[in-house]
């Protein structure tokens, strides 16, 4: 089969938002190529690990990043590229730099896709206790408290590699001790659901807009057998959901955050958390001022280059 690829020109932040733009339009794969992850890839001693890998030599943008989106024969490319270009052009509207946003094609062959970009990805420290691992590494704890996630960056929609992802998984390290119940907003590849999981949390329900994250979160799940139990399904933000959940985590653009604030609210008990990330310093004292406004307290912001995360808390009568 003969594939398109489409290539996005852009910068780090808009890495995951251009990814699930292209993943909407009927993508069957993503490659990031993006600066952030050579840097992380260079500072790691890979002979310690047995293996050879001159970072130096993988081709790989200097600045910003390409994500490269490749689509079947099936679908006619030349028809969807407006409607990209203009929706890449909108992530401004929600606080994104998006530039240069060049949008180009190519043709290319089934058997230089499908694997090759493989050799990209490699297992990432999150935290002290978080190891992402791509599906196809035969990777294994190294101390017994490491808790491995495995997932398929092909489905795009939140690796683990990205700062706000590793800001959300990091609040929940704070503050999952166990049996905890929990709602994803946004789910993507569900890598929140299964770092919940991990950590010890009990009942999860995930949702997300888009049926194709649902499905790739579906798939991702699949990969990791503590998450087997998760609930995952298509939904608009909290619109109609009920049952409390003592964590609500949303990995989400700021200005999507601000109506889900009160449907979070009226979900959470005294003393729950409302943990939110992908917040771009720009609109961080818009979010915190909209949740101390609903009622929220504030108990910690956390922070990695431009991106926020906050870790907020519903108050009881006597706080």
């Amino acid at each position: 089969m003969n594939w398109t690829a489409v290539t996005v020109t852009t910068t780090n932040e808009a890495v995951e938002a251009v990814s699930n733009i292209l993943m909407e339009h009927g993508a069957s794969g993503v490659q990031i190529d993006d600066e952030k992850d050579y840097e992380q890839l260079s500072q790691v001693d890979w002979g310690k690990k047995g293996e050879i890998l001159n970072v130096d030599e993988i081709p790989h943008v200097k600045n910003g990043a390409k994500i490269t989106a490749y689509f079947p024969a099936t679908i006619f490319v030349p028809e969807i590229i407006p409607a990209i270009k203009h929706q890449v052009e909108g992530l401004k509207a929600f606080g994104l730099a998006v530039a240069p946003a060049e949008v180009t094609t190519d043709k290319v062959d089934e058997t230089n896709w499908a694997t090759e970009w493989q050799k990209y990805y490699h297992p990432v420290q999150v935290t002290r206790f978080l190891t992402v691992v791509p599906s196809w590494e035969d990777y294994q704890p190294k101390t017994k408290d490491e808790r491995i996630i495995r997932l398929d960056p092909g489905m795009a929609f939140g690796t683990g590699t990205h700062p706000t992802t590793k800001l959300s998984m990091q609040a929940l390290e704070l503050v999952i001790h166990g049996g905890e119940s929990m709602i994803d907003v946004g789910t993507g590849s569900g890598v929140l659901s299964i770092t919940a999981k991990q950590l010890g949390a009990g009942d999860i329900r995930a949702y997300d807009l888009d049926q194709v994250a649902v499905d790739s979160a579906k798939k991702n799940l699949a990969l990791n057998p503590v998450a087997a139990d998760i609930t995952v399904a298509a939904n608009n933000l909290l619109t109609g959901i009920q049952g409390e959940a003592d964590i609500i985590v949303a990995n989400i653009l700021p200005d999507v955050i601000l109506p889900l604030i009160p449907q979070a609210w009226g979900l959470l008990p005294v003393h729950g958390y409302f943990i939110t990330s992908g917040i771009i310093t720009e609109k961080l004292d818009q979010v915190l001022d909209a949740q101390r406004k609903q009622g929220f307290k504030i108990l910690q912001t956390l922070n990695m280059g431009d991106w926020y995360g906050v870790i907020a808390q519903r108050p009881g009568a006597d706080d």
